[in-house]
């Protein structure tokens, strides 16, 4: 009887893709100068278990490929090689070439060979102990300036790109017309957008990009110019581009670059662009972009299922409460079948143990969906010490608290606001070593991860004893845009926080690598989103520490019922800083701008909840009558007018945008007890729309 492998694939993949993160982990932990053996026998036995894994499932180039990276770390744990940089940068770049031919295998797309033969051929190459050319980290790419024979250099006029967003791209903090401007200050540009992908106006989505572009930037241009503006989003677009150059056939080359055509946001434009090019100039910058299309298409491509690793006690704790379950189900059916009124206290006993064990499978179930956050920490120390690297800077990256765990939901959306944080950390936050030195601190710089729970939240802080926030310059930048009045007072947090307004920046020269304030109007976005919020503590020239305040899962909430006419609303209970009647004295109209009450010397705005969401049931409208709830939000409090308050429950969330629409003021629905449905207040979105 044979035996289907195919069934064990995923197991192999999810194992693989853990392994390749031991290595690069083990690998960028090295200490040269002490190397301590256990490590390198940690980082060979990953590379081992995955050859034979991919060798039993016939994954013949997978474990070719890692035979050699074993070999060389055979000699290094033996004591045969000496564990050098250039070879722990070699062996780095293995692993990302090795983790891009399982995505590529598990994708069902073509393995990219050229890649695997360049990397394959540093690795021989550090083996036979020849100077190996080791391709860049993370940038596996070949320029089309550098494929080019001596013959065949000549003058760059200009370049064309076809530059096709993935819906996504908006969302990850980038914005096109900021690259556009980029592109412009190098030469003279000319953009032509399609169109073809828009959705009419009811399916259109505003935070998904549907547009792409043909782009003409003329002049004697280096390609690494045109690669930086685009470094940021090489992950989030189908990028294809091609030289114009100074010789006799530049004119029918600007001929066929104006016929491109710019196709909806898929894979295809790259070898399109190539396609065109090559019937005036066949070169190999034609089957780089064509490699690179293929590359895009691996990523782009969804993994068929998710999976996740419980511990075997939550699993003992789940049955065990399942069992105490069908006991209390069994004896109240018993007493159902021989009620009678004097067995009334039994009834209220077994319903009473049915509502807590209840609770306590809830809470099990919920148990087995929390993983560690070191699942999104795991990826930065690669990021800081390829940024450190490219940066010429000194920088530590300490993880702390990477054993805390908080729900799935919650670490697959953490991922993309963390990484943009702490590029920004690394970019900007951290000083050059001169500098550094000059001001009186190591010359090495020290950025901070670090993650706790506090109450019903998990607390994540970026830190960096970086040069900080400057108040003054935030100050004068908003006021040179005009988001703020001159005369205007602000605290200290308020002028922090000009950084998430949309496209503000203070950074003289924009990077490849961040801009700080260049999308952190979309990461406080992504947070808001996960029902949590942002903060950000400076001082000038000591650092900044930016706090992620998030809940621990996304799928149930404590609430608190209200009443407002035959409505009932549910408010998180972790908003609500207290409830009180207010009297008339402590009441101030101003006109124009709405009511407001006084509580412990500070004036706060008072939103009618029968007027913000048209009840016309409410029991009351005279404000001495009703309930004040004051709640806060994004560190704005203000009062809500209430008839009532029902109680407090957890309540299953259920997304109101997926099953209807987007509504201001609202972040989802549930289903109560007796079956209607309640509606789940987002606060800073109540303090919004009444500002409206």
């Amino acid at each position: 009887m044979s035996i289907d492998m195919a069934q064990f694939h995923q197991v192999f993949f999810e194992e693989s893709f853990e392994g390749l993160d031991a290595m690069e982990s083990g690998l960028l932990n090295l200490d040269l100068g002490d190397v301590n053996v256990e490590d390198i026998n940690t980082i060979f036995r990953a590379a081992h278990s995955i050859k034979g894994g991919s060798g039993t499932f016939g994954f013949t180039a997978v474990s070719d490929f890692t035979h050699v990276m074993e070999t060389l770390l055979d000699e290094m744990r033996d004591g045969r090689r000496k564990i050098t940089q250039p070879a722990v940068d070699v062996l780095l770049g293995s692993v990302d070439c090795l983790r891009d031919m399982l995505q590529s295998i598990q994708n069902g797309s073509e393995v990219d060979q050229s890649d695997v033969a360049e990397h394959k051929l540093a690795l021989d190459s550090e083996l036979n102990n020849a100077v190996p050319n080791i391709p860049s980290v993370g940038k596996q790419t070949a320029k089309a300036s550098e494929v080019l024979s001596a013959d065949d250099v000549k003058q760059i006029a200009g370049w064309v790109i076809a530059f096709s967003p993935h819906l996504h791209l908006l969302k990850t903090g980038n914005e096109p017309v900021r690259m556009f401007r980029e592109l412009a200050s190098l030469g003279k540009l000319t953009t032509t957008a399609d169109l073809q992908g828009v959705p009419n106006l009811y399916d259109l989505d505003p935070e998904e990009c549907h547009l792409s572009w043909k782009l003409e930037v003329s002049g004697d241009i280096p390609e690494t110019e045109i690669d930086e503006i685009f470094d940021w989003v090489e992950d989030d677009c189908d990028l294809a581009k091609q030289p114009i150059y100074k010789t006799s056939t530049s004119s029918t080359q600007a001929e066929v670059s104006a016929d491109i055509a710019i196709k909806p946001v898929t894979n295809s434009v790259a070898r399109e662009i190539s396609a065109e090019f090559t019937s005036t100039e066949e070169s190999e910058a034609n089957a780089v972009d064509r490699k690179n299309g293929k590359k895009e298409d691996a990523k782009a491509a969804p993994k068929g299922s998710s999976s996740i690793r419980v511990d075997t006690s939550k699993i003992d704790t789940l049955i065990n409460m399942v069992g105490e379950l069908v006991i209390t189900q069994s004896m109240l059916s018993l007493l159902g079948e021989h009620f009678e009124l004097n067995k009334l206290d039994q009834l209220k006993n077994g319903l009473s143990q049915l509502e807590r064990h209840t609770r306590e499978l809830q809470e099990s179930v919920m148990n087995i969906r929390m993983l560690p956050i070191s699942f999104v920490f795991s990826r930065f120390p690669r990021l800081a010490h390829d940024i450190s690297s490219k940066l010429g800077k000194k920088i530590e990256l300490k993880l702390v608290g990477e054993n805390t765990e908080v729900d799935k939901t919650v670490v697959e959306l953490l991922s993309d606001p963390l990484v943009h944080l702490v590029r920004n950390s690394l970019d900007h936050g951290i000083e050059m070593p001169d500098v550094r030195l000059a001001a009186g601190k190591p010359e090495t710089g020290t950025v901070t991860l670090e993650a706790y729970h506090r109450g019903g939240n998990i607390v994540i802080e970026v830190t960096d004893d970086g040069k900080g926030l400057d108040k003054d310059k935030l100050r004068a930048k908003a006021i040179e845009k005009g988001l703020i009045d001159p005369d205007a007072i602000l605290s200290d947090k308020q002028t922090y926080e000009l950084i998430f307004m949309p496209g503000f920046s203070t950074a003289e020269k924009l990077t490849d690598i961040s801009g700080r304030g260049v999308g952190m109007d979309v990461v406080r976005r992504n947070i808001q989103a996960l029902g949590g919020n942002i903060e950000i503590l400076s001082e000038l020239g000591k650092g900044s520490t930016i706090s992620i305040h998030l809940p621990l899962t996304l799928a149930i909430l404590d609430g608190q019922s209200i009443a407002v006419g035959d409505e009932t609303y549910i408010l998180p209970l972790g908003s609500i800083i207290e409830s009180l009647h207010v009297k008339e004295d402590r009441l101030n109209r101003v006109a124009g701008k709405g009511e407001t009450f006084l509580l412990r010397g500070q004036y706060l705005p008072i939103i009618r909840m029968h007027q913000i969401f048209n009840v016309p049931t409410a029991k009351t409208t005279k404000l001495t009558e009703g309930l004040i709830v004051v709640v806060e939000g994004q560190g704005l409090r203000c009062g809500l007018f209430v008839d009532d308050l029902l109680g407090q429950q957890q309540v299953v969330i259920k997304s109101l945008e997926a099953n209807y629409r987007r509504i201001e003021g609202v972040s989802g629905a549930t289903i109560l007890g007796d079956g209607s449905v309640a509606l789940i207040l987002d606060i800073p979105g109540l303090v919004r729309l009444a500002n409206q």
